[in-house]
Protein backbone atom coordinates (compact mmCIF):
# COMPACT_ATOMS: atom_id res chain seq x y z
CA UNK A 1 0.00 0.00 0.00
CA UNK A 2 1.29 3.14 -0.98
CA UNK A 3 -0.06 6.67 0.74
CA UNK A 4 -3.45 4.65 1.30
CA UNK A 5 -3.88 3.40 -2.41
CA UNK A 6 -3.57 -0.42 -2.66
CA UNK A 7 -2.09 -1.32 -6.08
CA UNK A 8 -2.74 -4.28 -7.85
CA UNK A 9 0.67 -6.26 -8.43
CA UNK A 10 -0.70 -8.86 -10.19
CA UNK A 11 0.62 -9.21 -13.90
CA UNK A 12 -1.54 -7.54 -16.74
CA UNK A 13 -1.50 -9.52 -20.15
CA UNK A 14 -0.89 -7.79 -22.97
CA UNK A 15 -3.10 -8.10 -25.47
CA UNK A 16 -0.53 -10.41 -27.51
CA UNK A 17 -0.74 -12.68 -24.93
CA UNK A 18 -4.13 -12.47 -24.43
CA UNK A 19 -4.32 -13.44 -28.16
CA UNK A 20 -2.18 -16.17 -27.99
CA UNK A 21 -4.49 -17.94 -24.67
CA UNK A 22 -7.77 -17.22 -26.08
CA UNK A 23 -6.42 -18.67 -28.71
CA UNK A 24 -5.03 -21.98 -27.24
CA UNK A 25 -8.59 -22.08 -24.83
CA UNK A 26 -10.71 -22.36 -27.59
CA UNK A 27 -8.57 -24.82 -29.86
CA UNK A 28 -11.45 -27.44 -29.43
CA UNK A 29 -13.77 -24.70 -31.54
CA UNK A 30 -14.63 -24.63 -35.37
CA UNK A 31 -12.95 -20.99 -35.91
CA UNK A 32 -10.44 -19.98 -33.48
CA UNK A 33 -8.86 -17.25 -35.30
CA UNK A 34 -9.42 -13.40 -33.79
CA UNK A 35 -11.45 -11.08 -36.06
CA UNK A 36 -10.94 -7.60 -35.62
CA UNK A 37 -13.34 -7.00 -32.94
CA UNK A 38 -12.00 -9.61 -30.59
CA UNK A 39 -8.75 -7.65 -31.47
CA UNK A 40 -10.12 -4.68 -29.69
CA UNK A 41 -12.05 -5.90 -27.10
CA UNK A 42 -9.05 -7.47 -26.23
CA UNK A 43 -7.13 -4.37 -26.39
CA UNK A 44 -9.72 -2.19 -24.50
CA UNK A 45 -9.94 -4.73 -21.43
CA UNK A 46 -6.08 -4.46 -21.21
CA UNK A 47 -6.15 -0.79 -20.80
CA UNK A 48 -8.97 -0.73 -18.64
CA UNK A 49 -7.22 -3.05 -16.48
CA UNK A 50 -3.70 -2.01 -16.40
CA UNK A 51 -1.68 -0.82 -12.82
CA UNK A 52 -2.24 3.07 -12.67
CA UNK A 53 1.22 3.01 -11.05
CA UNK A 54 2.75 1.82 -13.95
CA UNK A 55 0.78 2.34 -17.10
CA UNK A 56 1.04 0.91 -20.58
CA UNK A 57 4.45 1.98 -22.21
CA UNK A 58 3.44 4.18 -25.12
CA UNK A 59 5.49 2.01 -27.35
CA UNK A 60 3.97 -0.78 -26.53
CA UNK A 61 0.66 0.30 -27.08
CA UNK A 62 1.39 1.84 -30.28
CA UNK A 63 2.79 -1.50 -31.61
CA UNK A 64 -0.79 -3.21 -30.62
CA UNK A 65 -2.51 -0.53 -32.14
CA UNK A 66 -0.01 -1.66 -35.20
CA UNK A 67 -1.07 -5.29 -34.91
CA UNK A 68 -4.60 -4.59 -35.19
CA UNK A 69 -4.42 -2.04 -38.45
CA UNK A 70 -2.19 -5.20 -40.15
CA UNK A 71 -4.77 -7.67 -38.95
CA UNK A 72 -7.32 -5.64 -40.63
CA UNK A 73 -5.83 -4.70 -43.85
CA UNK A 74 -4.97 -8.54 -44.23
CA UNK A 75 -8.58 -9.07 -43.61
CA UNK A 76 -9.80 -6.91 -46.19
CA UNK A 77 -7.41 -7.86 -48.36
CA UNK A 78 -8.69 -11.59 -47.88
CA UNK A 79 -11.96 -11.06 -48.48
CA UNK A 80 -11.35 -8.22 -51.93
CA UNK A 81 -8.86 -11.48 -53.48
CA UNK A 82 -11.57 -14.28 -52.88
CA UNK A 83 -14.33 -11.64 -54.52
CA UNK A 84 -12.44 -11.39 -57.60
CA UNK A 85 -11.08 -14.89 -57.95
CA UNK A 86 -14.84 -15.76 -57.61
CA UNK A 87 -16.04 -13.35 -60.27
CA UNK A 88 -12.88 -13.88 -62.51
CA UNK A 89 -14.02 -17.80 -62.14
CA UNK A 90 -17.57 -17.10 -63.14
CA UNK A 91 -16.56 -14.81 -66.40
CA UNK A 92 -13.92 -17.29 -67.63
CA UNK A 93 -16.61 -19.70 -67.24
CA UNK A 94 -19.39 -18.13 -69.10
CA UNK A 95 -16.65 -17.13 -71.99
CA UNK A 96 -15.97 -20.46 -72.25
CA UNK A 97 -19.77 -21.55 -72.59
CA UNK A 98 -20.22 -18.86 -75.00
CA UNK A 99 -17.23 -20.07 -77.27
CA UNK A 100 -18.02 -23.78 -76.93
CA UNK A 101 -21.40 -22.87 -78.56
CA UNK A 102 -19.92 -21.84 -81.99
CA UNK A 103 -17.43 -24.89 -82.07
CA UNK A 104 -20.68 -27.38 -83.01
CA UNK A 105 -20.61 -28.95 -86.78
CA UNK A 106 -16.78 -28.24 -86.93
CA UNK A 107 -14.65 -31.29 -86.74
CA UNK A 108 -11.72 -31.68 -84.29
CA UNK A 109 -9.27 -33.83 -83.05
CA UNK A 110 -8.97 -35.51 -79.62
CA UNK A 111 -5.65 -36.36 -78.02
CA UNK A 112 -5.21 -39.39 -76.26
CA UNK A 113 -6.22 -43.04 -76.75
CA UNK A 114 -9.24 -42.94 -74.82
CA UNK A 115 -12.52 -44.28 -76.55
CA UNK A 116 -15.52 -44.20 -75.68
CA UNK A 117 -18.26 -46.86 -77.00
CA UNK A 118 -21.80 -45.80 -76.69
CA UNK A 119 -23.33 -48.23 -79.66
CA UNK A 120 -22.31 -45.93 -82.50
CA UNK A 121 -21.04 -48.97 -84.55
CA UNK A 122 -17.66 -47.67 -85.37
CA UNK A 123 -14.71 -45.32 -84.62
CA UNK A 124 -11.92 -43.59 -86.42
CA UNK A 125 -8.50 -44.21 -84.30
CA UNK A 126 -5.89 -41.57 -85.38
CA UNK A 127 -2.17 -41.78 -84.69
CA UNK A 128 0.64 -39.98 -85.75
CA UNK A 129 4.48 -41.12 -86.28
CA UNK A 130 7.47 -38.80 -86.10
CA UNK A 131 8.69 -41.36 -88.74
CA UNK A 132 8.27 -44.17 -91.27
CA UNK A 133 8.01 -47.20 -89.31
CA UNK A 134 8.56 -50.62 -90.52
CA UNK A 135 6.23 -52.62 -88.59
CA UNK A 136 2.90 -51.40 -86.04
CA UNK A 137 -0.52 -52.29 -84.48
CA UNK A 138 -2.64 -51.16 -82.29
CA UNK A 139 -3.62 -52.77 -79.11
CA UNK A 140 -6.71 -52.09 -77.27
CA UNK A 141 -7.88 -52.97 -73.70
CA UNK A 142 -10.92 -52.33 -72.06
CA UNK A 143 -11.26 -50.48 -68.41
CA UNK A 144 -9.87 -53.45 -66.47
CA UNK A 145 -6.76 -53.35 -68.37
CA UNK A 146 -7.66 -56.18 -70.03
CA UNK A 147 -6.06 -56.67 -74.01
CA UNK A 148 -9.66 -57.00 -76.27
CA UNK A 149 -8.41 -56.35 -79.66
CA UNK A 150 -4.65 -56.03 -81.45
CA UNK A 151 -4.87 -54.84 -85.24
CA UNK A 152 -1.92 -55.67 -87.27
CA UNK A 153 -0.50 -54.51 -90.28
CA UNK A 154 -1.65 -50.92 -90.15
CA UNK A 155 -0.24 -47.84 -91.89
CA UNK A 156 3.57 -47.00 -91.17
CA UNK A 157 3.71 -43.76 -92.88
CA UNK A 158 4.73 -40.41 -90.87
CA UNK A 159 2.15 -38.05 -90.51
CA UNK A 160 -1.30 -38.71 -89.61
CA UNK A 161 -2.58 -42.07 -90.16
CA UNK A 162 -6.37 -43.06 -89.37
CA UNK A 163 -8.50 -46.37 -89.59
CA UNK A 164 -11.60 -47.42 -89.17
CA UNK A 165 -12.96 -49.93 -86.20
CA UNK A 166 -16.35 -51.62 -85.50
CA UNK A 167 -15.70 -52.41 -81.68
CA UNK A 168 -15.43 -56.05 -82.02
CA UNK A 169 -13.03 -58.01 -80.31
CA UNK A 170 -9.98 -60.62 -81.62
CA UNK A 171 -13.14 -63.37 -81.97
CA UNK A 172 -15.40 -60.67 -83.74
CA UNK A 173 -17.85 -60.34 -81.39
CA UNK A 174 -19.50 -57.01 -80.16
CA UNK A 175 -17.50 -55.51 -76.95
CA UNK A 176 -20.11 -53.85 -74.13
CA UNK A 177 -20.74 -50.31 -74.08
CA UNK A 178 -17.66 -48.65 -72.40
CA UNK A 179 -14.34 -47.34 -72.00
CA UNK A 180 -11.72 -48.49 -73.60
CA UNK A 181 -7.95 -47.22 -74.34
CA UNK A 182 -5.69 -48.02 -77.50
CA UNK A 183 -1.94 -47.61 -78.04
CA UNK A 184 0.07 -47.96 -81.11
CA UNK A 185 3.03 -49.82 -81.17
CA UNK A 186 5.81 -49.28 -83.93
CA UNK A 187 9.32 -49.94 -84.90
CA UNK A 188 11.75 -48.53 -87.06
CA UNK A 189 14.06 -50.36 -89.45
CA UNK A 190 16.38 -51.24 -87.20
CA UNK A 191 13.70 -52.43 -84.25
CA UNK A 192 13.98 -49.36 -82.14
CA UNK A 193 10.42 -48.16 -80.82
CA UNK A 194 8.82 -45.52 -82.21
CA UNK A 195 6.48 -42.91 -79.78
CA UNK A 196 3.27 -42.65 -81.37
CA UNK A 197 0.57 -39.91 -80.86
CA UNK A 198 -3.34 -41.57 -80.53
CA UNK A 199 -6.10 -39.35 -81.58
CA UNK A 200 -9.74 -39.39 -82.62
CA UNK A 201 -11.34 -37.42 -85.17
CA UNK A 202 -15.04 -36.22 -84.98
CA UNK A 203 -17.65 -33.87 -85.60
CA UNK A 204 -18.70 -31.91 -82.97
CA UNK A 205 -22.51 -32.92 -82.50
CA UNK A 206 -23.46 -30.93 -79.60
CA UNK A 207 -21.59 -29.16 -76.35
CA UNK A 208 -22.92 -30.02 -72.66
CA UNK A 209 -22.54 -27.69 -69.43
CA UNK A 210 -21.52 -29.39 -66.15
CA UNK A 211 -19.91 -28.71 -62.99
CA UNK A 212 -16.40 -29.13 -65.16
CA UNK A 213 -17.50 -26.48 -67.42
CA UNK A 214 -18.31 -27.27 -70.93
CA UNK A 215 -17.79 -30.93 -72.84
CA UNK A 216 -17.72 -31.51 -76.58
CA UNK A 217 -19.93 -34.19 -77.50
CA UNK A 218 -18.02 -36.11 -80.50
CA UNK A 219 -19.25 -39.43 -81.91
CA UNK A 220 -21.81 -39.83 -78.40
CA UNK A 221 -19.39 -39.47 -76.36
CA UNK A 222 -18.13 -36.81 -74.42
CA UNK A 223 -14.45 -34.61 -74.32
CA UNK A 224 -12.98 -31.89 -72.49
CA UNK A 225 -11.78 -28.57 -74.27
CA UNK A 226 -8.17 -29.66 -72.81
CA UNK A 227 -8.63 -33.02 -74.61
CA UNK A 228 -8.70 -31.11 -78.19
CA UNK A 229 -5.00 -30.76 -80.23
CA UNK A 230 -6.87 -29.45 -83.46
CA UNK A 231 -10.64 -27.77 -84.57
CA UNK A 232 -11.22 -27.39 -88.64
CA UNK A 233 -14.25 -26.58 -90.73
CA UNK A 234 -15.34 -29.65 -92.07
CA UNK A 235 -14.34 -30.40 -95.55
CA UNK A 236 -17.27 -30.15 -97.95
CA UNK A 237 -17.66 -30.98 -101.79
CA UNK A 238 -18.72 -27.90 -103.82
CA UNK A 239 -21.07 -28.76 -106.74
CA UNK A 240 -20.20 -26.44 -110.01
Amino acid sequence: MINGITTNTNTVPTASTVSTTSSSANSTSTNNNMDQNSFMKLLIAQMQNQDPMSPMDGTQFAAQLAQFSSLQQLQNLNTSMTTSINANYALTQSINNTLSSTLIGKEVKIGGGSIQNTGQGSIQLGYTLPSNAVSASITVTDSNGNVVKTINNIPTASGDNKLSWNFSDNNGSSLPNGTYTYTVNATDVNGNSITATPFIEGIISGVQFGANGASLVVGNSQYQLSDVLEIINPTTTGVN
